[in-house]
């Protein structure tokens, strides 16, 4: 074998460990939502959301399932959401363009968040999620590089507020859940606590005049761009263009922003393409 066909030998190699490697961590979510989508699947003729199931909510939250339009509407018990959006690392870098499919369990508690996408013409995947009340991020570049897989208390709480979001925003039906607590603020804001796995997170929930959810706010989410340090930081996600996604009214584009003491940074912008609910099978 000349010096050539080493140096093509190892380049097909390399091919093929990319290849490998960037589809384990989609076999890894493949794998994960099967698994639950295998152990609970809601019926077709699933137990309906009832004016008696809200009784013991706040009035801006009773409003807002009335404005989304959940109420007589079978229960919600996990859902499947499609995005495509843009992200960035910090203020000084430029946006680079994502695609995201996820799916969320609600009972018990799991969300498994799938993304890629291309920065500065490297592809990235990663797997964002929440089992058994761990959270863990999972980034690697090129398919092979892994550049965060990030881990512990701080993950558990800032996860446990993704999903929480999640329920509140784009899947409302949920909100009837026992785990959460509610507190009103005025008529127009609740404060929300929701437990699982025996830890709790909480947030501010604000409405508008029809009814409609617009932001969401936290002081229990963490700031860890490469998963090695963390910084407790206040973290919103404020919504609009609510549009009916099978037969519910929910926001189709959302932003991710920290709000750091020296100012706000928006680092994610999503338009929500696809939202299913109660699914028996992985798509």
């Amino acid at each position: 074998m000349d010096i050539r066909e080493g140096i093509l030998l190892l380049l097909i190699f390399g091919a093929i460990i990319l290849v490998y490697q960037g589809q384990s961590v989609k076999k890894v979510y493949q794998r994960e939502v099967r698994k639950r989508l295998a152990q609970k699947t809601a019926s077709s003729e699933g137990p309906t959301l009832t004016e008696k199931d809200m009784e013991n909510l706040p009035e801006p939250v009773r409003k807002y399932l009335a404005y989304v339009g959940v109420i007589g509407k079978e229960k919600v018990f996990n859902a499947r959401i499609a995005a495509h959006g843009e992200m960035r690392m910090d203020a000084k870098r430029n946006w680079f363009q994502v695609k995201t499919q996820q799916y969320n369990f609600f009972d018990p508690a799991a969300r498994l968040f799938y993304i890629r996408g291309n920065m500065s013409g490297i592809p990235m995947v990663g797997l964002d999620s929440y089992v058994r009340g761990k959270g863990n991020m999972l980034i690697k570049v090129a398919s092979l590089f892994t550049v965060a897989d990030a881990k512990g208390k701080e993950m558990d709480s800032g996860a446990r507020v993704t999903l929480f979001n999640d329920m509140c925003l784009l899947a409302p039906a949920t909100l009837i859940d026992p785990r959460i607590h509610w507190e009103t603020v005025d008529a127009s804001t609740v404060k929300a606590t929701f437990e699982d796995q025996g830890d709790a997170v909480s947030a501010l929930l604000y409405f508008n005049d029809q009814g409609a959810l617009i932001n969401f706010v936290t002081d229990d989410r963490y700031y860890s761009p490469m998963g090695k340090s963390y910084q407790r930081v206040r973290w919103s996600t404020p919504v609009k263009d609510y549009q009916e996604m099978n037969g519910v009214k929910v926001p189709t584009y959302g932003e991710g922003i920290w709000h750091f003491a020296e100012g706000d940074f928006c680092y994610a912008k999503f338009r929500f393409l696809e939202i299913e609910y109660n699914c028996k099978q992985f798509k």
